[in-house]
């Protein structure tokens, strides 16, 4: 779905299309020249391990979710029912060399549990014994497939418990039709925490709090977007976590370069300062995401769009459809 959110009209198109739809004229710059696509290249990590309880033979399921000191042993981790987990609770992995691999519960933060292993946990580690972190309405175990499914055809910085869903459309064919027609891409990287997909419980919507994500925005990158905006191309944001990492390093027409972090919460009344477009799925409700994308078109277009989907038998969530909004 395309959706102008100045007129609110919409087209329904397909994705192969994209690269069609973007020289059209409403896409250019006064000057005539191309919009600019920026894509997270965050890697998926087979974040999500299981383990048997050194006492009770219980099995659990963990969710890596930030190596806490960088050496592999100290992790944040989630876990069902964390708060029921004691302190010097210790759970055994087995490894692919049948190796047993202990860890102890050493502290909490939150609603996460801090695992201390005995033997450095990498991603190496984790691609050869992990699983596929598929988001939670997906009823099912993760299939050999979901490896490749569910990861972008460009992904290459390792870090994320969840994949920038929308990048997952792109296929190589598509990216070097961008390429063929003089349409311009840069990689940026975010890592995706899953505080990016916890609905919003609070009344107020202000004490929503957001959790911390890792970004990364090099020189080559930051350069070729401050000149795109300069120059009046339109800035297309290919996924929120690429909105949210442009909004939120981007000051005064300059990007921060390097390594940062952000807890950014769009919501409506959002001024946006760096991004003109937005390629992304159909959210879930009560998202931060929806409303984000509320933020970005309003909340009755967003609405109105999100009926007419379903009237028209889109697929929502992770393995959805998408939609273009400009």
């Amino acid at each position: 779905m395309t959706l102008d959110r100045l007129s609110g009209a919409r087209t329904h198109s397909r994705v192969c299309q994209l690269p069609d739809i973007l020289c059209d004229k409403k896409f250019l710059s006064a000057g005539g020249e191309k919009p600019l696509l920026v894509f997270n290249d965050t890697k998926v990590r087979k974040a999500r391990i299981y383990a048997f309880n050194e006492k009770t033979g219980a099995k659990l399921e963990f969710l890596l979710l930030n190596d806490i000191n960088g050496d592999g042993l100290l992790w944040k981790v989630m876990a069902k029912r964390a708060r029921r987990r004691r302190t010097t609770d210790v759970y055994i992995f087995t490894a692919d060399s049948q190796e047993q691999i202990k860890a102890v519960v050493s502290g909490f933060e939150d609603e996460y549990i801090l695992l201390k292993f005995d033997t450095p946990i990498n991603d190496a580690w984790l691609e050869r014994n992990g699983h596929v972190p598929l988001p939670p309405y997906i009823k099912r175990k993760d299939a050999p497939s979901d490896t490749e499914r569910y990861q972008t055809v460009y992904a290459r910085q390792t870090g994320s418990t969840a994949a920038p869903t929308a990048g997952l459309h792109f296929t190589k064919e598509i990216l070097d039709a961008f390429d063929s027609r003089g349409i311009e891409s840069v990689f940026i990287t975010l890592h995706v925490g899953l505080g990016t997909f916890l609905p919003v419980r609070s009344e107020n919507i202000e004490d929503h709090k957001m959790h911390s994500e890792f970004f990364f925005i090099d020189d080559n990158s930051a350069v070729k977007i401050e000149e795109a905006k300069k120059a009046g191309r339109k800035i297309v944001a290919v996924g929120t976590t690429s909105v949210r990492t442009l909004e939120s390093a981007w000051t005064d027409g300059k990007l921060k370069r390097g390594e940062n972090s952000t807890s950014i919460f769009i919501y409506p009344g959002y001024k946006f300062k760096a991004v003109d477009a937005l390629f992304t799925n159909f959210h879930t409700p009560e998202s931060t995401l929806l409303m984000l994308v509320s933020a970005f078109a309003g909340r009755e277009l967003i609405l109105e769009s999100y009926k007419e989907a379903i009237k028209e038998g889109y697929r929502f969530f992770s393995y959805g459809d998408a939609m273009l909004i400009y």
